[in-house]
């Protein structure tokens, strides 16, 4: 797999940019991918250091439109902690 295969999209919510200040980033990733893809991958793309990477199964949610009902997909998020000596990942253009 390709690096920009692996990582899908930033996971921008209020807990994970709380996070962002102690360097752990959120990401949702392929569901096939494991936590060296994942780490192998922020590194290539970001140019960082990864120390850790955590990595949690999302069960898909049971949604309703009327009568009919179904789930959304399930999906793969990974919570990757850079290193001190590190340099920061740029989610947003600050102007």
């Amino acid at each position: 797999m390709d690096a920009r295969d692996i990582i899908k999209r930033p996971v921008i919510t209020e807990a994970s940019m709380i996070a962002m200040d102690d360097k752990k980033y959120t990401f949702d990733v392929d569901v096939r991918a494991t936590k060296t893809h994942v780490k192998k991958a922020v590194e290539e793309i970001f140019d960082v250091e990864v120390k850790q990477v955590n990595i949690l199964n999302v069960r898909g949610k049971l949604k309703r439109m009327g009568r009919y009902q179904g789930y959304t997909n399930k999906r793969k998020k990974a919570i990757v902690t850079l290193t001190e000596a590190s340099k920061d990942i740029k989610l947003f253009d600050e102007e």
